[in-house]
This record gives structure tokens, C-alpha cells and sequence, in this order.
């Protein structure tokens, strides 16, 4: 990620700028901005005029995203019974 190039490599910077949050997500910074909006990620924290994202909210936010197919008919997808088990 341009801009963290000072962290060794695989490490991940505890606070990102709204451009590295949205492409950690996989969209671009309108759908992030939507999805900050919506609620389906999270609001930014700020260090004096920075506007920065936690990783580690983002991430938790991502794995709260649905799944395509949605739900079965016993009210889980087939992936919640895989882990269940």
C-alpha cells in the first residue's frame, strides 16, 4: 500500500486512509463512502485533521457482510451448518 512503504512487509498499519480502506474492501471510495454511510463499515477515527480507518474494525465489518445466496430455508447457509460442526 502506497504511503506505509516504512513497515515491513506484510505488516499492516494499524490505522489506513480512506483510499487503502475501500481497496482492503475490494470497492472503490464512492462504494466505501456508501457503505460508511449505510453502516455496513465503520466511521473513521481522526488524528488532529486525518481522517483515518481501523483495520481491525474494517475487517470485522467485512466478515459481518452477507453472503451471496443469502439464507436457506432453515434460516442458515449451508456455510454456517460447514461451521457449526
Amino acid at each position: 500500500m502506497a504511503g506505509y512503504d516504512h513497515l515491513p512487509p506484510g505488516i499492516l498499519p494499524f490505522l489506513v486512509a480512506r483510499e487503502a480502506a475501500a481497496a482492503l474492501v475490494g470497492v472503490s471510495t464512492t462504494k466505501f463512502d456508501e457503505m460508511v454511510l449505510d453502516g455496513r463499515m465503520p466511521e473513521p477515527r481522526t488524528i488532529d485533521k486525518r481522517v483515518l480507518w481501523n483495520t481491525e474494525e474494517i475487517r470485522s465489518a467485512v466478515n459481518l457482510l452477507p453472503r451471496r445466496g443469502g439464507k436457506g430455508k432453515d434460516g442458515g447457509s449451508s456455510w454456517d451448518r460447514v461451521l457449526a460442526q
